[in-house]
């Protein structure tokens, strides 16, 4: 076995991959064929989900024990002739859990790759400065606004079980949408195109809480919010965005608190 890279990234779309690629210069960075994002120029190397296995014993060749996954991945199509005869052995386990909520489903990855002696680590033990703060970041928050937060946070929370999302958009007390498989900027969406649906145009606009599902693991998949984010926000008409304190995931700070102040939107880490 050959000395090498410690770590490796297994990335996805979105900024979050190019973040943390810049946090660990010296990482390998693997991409599946379909998901790219913007790696600031670094090579990475490609795979398939059916040729699992050979991946996790190349990373183990060269010398790699922790991995972790960086961005945003819809569940891949899933093409049988390319399975290799051991990649082919985790079909049931990848088939039930493709067929699961997203916590479950990533559980399930993390445990293939424990299995294979690759630890999992989480994308704030590379970028800790990527996580949300406790307090107002932008703007300012009403006493209405932390009412529909307080509302917010509980569906999220009562969600959790379902294993449905880490969103929802909450307006004068009413839940206007919840997010789903489809993800935030699909559900603010909807929102911009139900407005109507907010019971006083002169009352609260309403806002965006994103935080993680109740024990969700936290090495894999937390909620991240960025500048198209809070562009989408704006866009829905809303007054702001409030994530969970220490638990969300901020993409490019200075440029999301930036666009909070163009366009007028708060920005509160919430206890």
């Amino acid at each position: 076995m050959t000395e090498g890279t410690e770590i490796a990234l297994i990335c996805g779309q979105g900024a979050l991959p190019g973040l943390l690629a810049r946090h660990a210069p010296d990482a390998l960075l693997v991409q599946m064929e379909g998901f790219e994002a913007d790696l600031g120029g670094r090579p990475a190397q490609s795979f398939r989900l059916e040729r699992l296995v050979p991946l996790m014993e190349q990373l183990l060749d060269r010398g790699i024990r922790r991995v972790c996954f960086a961005g945003a991945v819809q569940r891949p199509r899933i093409e049988p002739e390319f399975f290799d005869a051991r990649t082919a052995t985790l079909v049931p386990r990848i088939l039930t859990a493709m067929q699961s909520g997203d916590d479950a489903a990533l559980r399930e990855v993390i445990a293939i790759f424990e299995d294979w002696g690759l630890s999992v680590v989480a994308a704030q033990e590379i970028a800790p400065d990527l996580l949300a703060e406790e307090g107002v970041l932008a703007g300012s928050v009403t006493e209405a606004d932390r009412r529909d937060a307080a509302r917010a946070a509980e569906i999220v929370a009562a969600l959790g079980p379902l294993d449905i999302g880490q969103g929802a958009v909450v307006a004068q007390g009413l839940c206007l949408a919840v997010e789903t498989l489809p993800g935030t900027d699909a559900m603010l969406a909807f929102v911009g195109q139900h407005s109507a649906l907010k019971s006083d145009p002169k009352c609260a606009r309403g806002l965006l809480y994103k935080a993680p599902k109740p024990g969700q693991d936290r090495r894999i998949d937390l909620p991240a919010v960025g500048p198209r984010t809070v562009r989408n926000a704006a866009a829905a008409g809303l007054a702001g965005i409030v994530v969970a304190a220490g638990g969300v995931l901020l993409l490019d700070r200075a440029a999301t608190l930036a666009a909070a102040d163009e366009a007028g939107l708060f920005l509160w880490a919430r206890a």
